[in-house]
């Protein structure tokens, strides 16, 4: 079954100083909630998607990784001793425990299912209670970036249109984007991933298309061609480099990174912010 893209995980060390730069950047993010595994995190809520500021707000409650069971907050302290940036890719789940049988099957993931809830606000401050079933997957050659499938179990508390108003008119992801030296390496842990068969080759990389955006993994040559930025470093295996954001009105976007006093090179019809900005990550602002 094909999986669309659900949300990416962007690692910090400074949690509400990183929600400053999204917020100057025109997102509105969400407020702190808290972990029992030991990670705080601040949401930016798309139409069906969303990004993930992560930080590690209790190191002590962070269980040590086992056979399995993966570590979430274990995978994203190591992350962070090497520095901040994009450190996971997640796809959306209608059932992650036939998704985790379906990666112990292609040889992807052996974990057990992990399900938890959390307190939720709505706009107006009312508590509610967010759920989710998570079934994680590994590729051997992306060491450094984590992959796994999110199922929601009260979606209605959680998807707001209220919280996917943006300044910049941003209205959801158009791609994410991973760098490697081979690119072709990774085909076939990419298609067990998404549940997609066709995946779209050129020379420079692979592009999976999902029900909600794309997955790109490209040199990197052409990521420097294509967004005018240097990548994370892929001496070890694959990295999660960038999201690229489609907006409503790129000239309104313009308007407010000036007000916001970021930074932002204009490339082949594209606003781009880089990584020493974002915390390590790459964002992408085009017309959609």
């Amino acid at each position: 079954m094909s999986r669309g893209l659900d949300h990416i995980v962007h690692s910090v060390h400074d949690l509400d100083q990183a929600a400053e730069t999204y917020r100057r950047i025109g997102f509105q993010v969400g407020v702190r909630n808290r972990h029992p595994w030991g990670t705080h995190n601040r949401i930016i809520q798309l139409d069906g998607c969303f990004v993930e500021l992560l930080s590690i707000g209790d190191p002590e409650r962070i269980p040590p990784p086992d056979p399995r069971t993966f570590s979430f907050g274990a995978f994203n302290g190591e992350f962070l001793a090497r520095g901040e940036g994009l450190s996971m890719l997640v796809l959306e789940s209608r059932d992650a425990a036939q998704d985790a049988a379906s990666f112990r099957a292609s040889g992807i993931g052996a974990f057990d299912l992990f399900r938890f809830e959390r307190e939720g606000r709505r706009p107006d401050g009312t508590v509610v209670t967010v759920g989710f079933s998570l079934a994680f997957a590994t590729n051997a050659g992306a060491p450094d970036t984590g992959f796994f499938v999110c199922q929601q179990h009260h979606p209605e508390n959680f998807w707001n249109p209220a919280f996917q108003v943006h300044a910049n008119t941003a209205s959801g992801i158009a791609a994410a984007v991973l760098v490697a030296e081979n690119p072709t390496d990774h085909h076939i842990f990419l298609s067990a991933f998404a549940g997609e068969r066709d995946l779209k080759v050129t020379s420079s990389g692979i592009t999976v298309n999902t029900p909600r955006g794309a997955i790109q993994i490209v040199d990197p040559a052409a990521f420097r061609i294509r967004y005018g930025f240097e990548s994370p470093d892929v001496s070890s295996g694959a990295r999660l480099a960038a999201v690229r954001f489609q907006l409503r009105d790129l000239a309104a976007a313009r308007v407010q990174l000036h007000r916001g006093g970021i930074d932002a090179a204009e490339h082949i019809g594209r606003l781009i912010i880089g990584p020493a900005i974002v915390h390590g990550a790459t964002l992408v602002l085009e017309q959609g």
